[in-house]
């Protein structure tokens, strides 16, 4: 439910721009109230479900989630749906990490914990996968606000069965950081604000510079509290393994790159090429479908290749698609180009990713398990985030510096945002070189 509310959006956002009139930059806002939101308080979620029960703290998520699907989808303004957004996110933050921590500390005999994590990794790309099919069809046959309504039923059932069959978990002493919620939640929207305002305004602006350097000095304070505090939000012993520290830093680049193709590619799709929801839904179904296969693949491959030929092959494969996307012009048609690029971002997403859920969680300590897992959704969230804000900072600046048709204008941002997502993945290449080869502990 939570990774398919980001892709049934990314069909639906063309809709929710004429219907709701949010400007071109603010659009960016209908994926980022929610991702900055869930990325910022997963830490805390995490640690709450150590102190209140992961199994409450995933009924009251999924709960609030599905009600405040309920509430964006009657929304009649765009603030109205803004705060839905964020409702959303701090429902997902409620649930995310219990989801992950729950199945680390139900499942311990190792074979069977990569089996699940990786299912888990398989359950994400379905959510790919259905999401921009659903979110087509749902768009093109009733409306983008159906794309909000269909969480209600699936979530009502999802907090039942939890109800019925989710086995309780042991509360483990934990204080919450508040502090560090603060500092980290407030730093990460007030960065993004200042990428988003940069391109509308540009960077001289007061407001982008302040905002800025206010984000980048609340971030500043989130690590001195970290270090400080007892039981932190983020326990720094989660990096003290190379292995897993890796795991996490591409975790947080290879979101920034990847996603912000969903978001550009469906706005060349429908306002350039001039597609519908439906066909733009299906254009993706290549990318999709093969993330799911590439995941599937993972439990085979891990253990027999290790983590590093594997991302290292998924990096080079992502940034080829990204890079044939930065040639994109007004007549570029779906094929073969096009078919091409989103094959190829496909494997190379299945391939780069997939296997870090597995690298990252099949070794963490049960009592650490709320914090890694809440720790990993947060890097993946405000990776993602944070690149949208980048990229749409750098479309905003480059779109401005073009001249031509409205068509023309748009692609010259949108060719500029997808050159700089091939820069961030040639320093999620760099970080895979560091994975070791074949290991015990992934098998």
């Amino acid at each position: 439910m939570i990774v398919l509310d980001i892709t049934v959006m990314n069909v639906a956002l063309p809709r929710i721009h004429t219907d709701l009139h949010f400007s071109t930059t603010g659009l960016s806002w209908v994926m980022n109230a929610y991702s900055l939101v869930f990325g910022g308080l997963l830490l805390l979620g995490g640690r709450a479900g150590d102190l209140f029960g992961r199994r409450t703290l995933f009924i009251v998520g999924i709960t609030l989630f599905t009600l405040a699907s309920l509430v964006g989808g009657l929304a009649p303004t765009a603030p109205w749906l803004i705060g839905a957004r964020i409702a959303q996110g701090i429902g997902g933050a409620m649930a995310g990490p219990s989801t992950l921590a729950l199945l680390t500390t139900i499942f311990t005999e190792p074979k069977q914990r990569i089996r699940v994590l990786a299912l888990f990794s398989g359950m994400s790309s379905a959510g790919f996968a259905i999401g921009l099919i659903i979110g087509g069809l749902l768009t093109e046959w009733f409306g983008w606000r159906s794309a909000l309504f269909i969480n209600v039923p699936f979530g009502a059932a999802a907090a039942v069965l939890a109800l019925r069959y989710l086995p309780g978990s042991v509360r483990q002493p934990a204080r919450l950081d508040l502090p560090g919620a603060f500092t980290a939640t407030a730093g990460i929207a007030t960065l993004v604000y200042g990428f988003i305002h940069a391109a509308a305004d540009g960077w001289g602006n007061t407001t982008t510079v302040l905002t800025l350097a206010i984000g980048a000095a609340l971030l500043a304070t989130f690590l001195t509290i970290e270090f400080r505090t007892a039981q932190p939000l983020l326990p720094l012993r989660l990096f003290a393994d190379r292995t897993r520290a890796a795991a996490y830093a591409n975790m947080f680049l290879g979101p920034m790159a990847g996603m912000s193709m969903f978001f550009f590619l469906t706005q060349y799709l429908q306002e350039v090429r001039a597609m519908s929801a439906l066909a733009t839904g299906f254009a993706f179904l290549p990318t999709a479908a093969l993330m799911f296969v590439m995941v599937r693949l993972i439990p085979r491959l891990l253990p027999r290749l290790g983590p590093k030929p594997l991302t290292i092959t998924g990096t080079v494969l992502m940034g080829t698609g990204l890079a044939l996307l930065a040639l994109l012009r007004t007549d570029t048609g779906y094929f073969p180009m096009l078919f091409v690029a989103t094959v190829l971002l496909g494997c190379g997403l299945g391939l780069a990713f997939s296997p870090l859920n597995v690298i990252i969680m099949s070794t963490v300590p049960a009592q650490d398990a709320g914090a890694a897992g809440g720790a990993l959704q947060t890097l993946q969230q405000t990776g993602s985030a944070l690149g949208l804000a980048v990229l749409v900072t750098i479309f905003g600046t480059a779109a401005r510096a073009t001249t031509g048709s409205p068509e023309q204008v748009l692609v010259g941002g949108i060719t500029a945002a997808f050159t700089a997502a091939v820069c961030i993945v040639v320093l999620t290449f760099l970080v895979a070189l560091t994975f070791p080869g074949k290991t015990a502990r992934t098998g």
